[in-house]
């Protein structure tokens, strides 16, 4: 099994998700809500994999989500 660290932060910009890994280049999808990013990075990973010719039987997902909030 191997296992790949999906970094998400919060764009206040833009605001949206976005999900980005060091582990798998050209990984970066984003979304305005943070369970349907997570969906579809859960979708994108095992294609991404394929069509870099890595296939496992199973693959393990670390999120590691950011949000930094200013208030008052």
């Amino acid at each position: 099994m191997n296992e790949y660290l999906i970094t998400i932060y919060w764009d206040e910009e833009a605001s949206v998700w976005i999900a980005e890994s060091q582990d798998l280049p050209g990984l970066i999808l984003e979304s305005g809500s943070y369970d349907e990013l997570v969906k579809k990075v859960k979708n994108a990973v095992p294609e991404l994999l394929e069509a870099g010719k890595t296939i496992h039987s199973q693959i393990k997902l670390h999120f590691k989500a950011e949000h930094l909030a200013v208030v008052a």
